[in-house]
């Protein structure tokens, strides 16, 4: 799950270096933090948040298919 999402980010971004996925447990979800460089944000987001609702939509179906729940939270490297 951690390398699906570090692919598709990097595949997105103008600094596929700079692009890093850690994973915690908060109990029975895990929580991947995406964090990209300051001006790869909306490349990420995109327009009105579209690009980052459907990174968040494919990862729920992958961790479904799993019997999983996760969230995905897009920060800022910066943060």
């Amino acid at each position: 799950m951690k390398e699906l999402l570090l692919y598709i980010a990097q595949n997105l971004v103008d600094s596929p270096d700079e692009v890093t996925v850690t994973e915690r447990d908060e109990g029975d979800k895990t929580v991947y933090e995406l964090r990209v460089a300051s001006n790869d944000m909306g490349k990420v987001i995109g327009r009105h948040g579209k690009i980052a609702k459907e990174i968040r939509t494919l990862m729920r179906a992958m961790a479904q298919k799993q019997g999983r729940h996760i969230s995905v939270d897009i920060m800022d490297t910066a943060e």
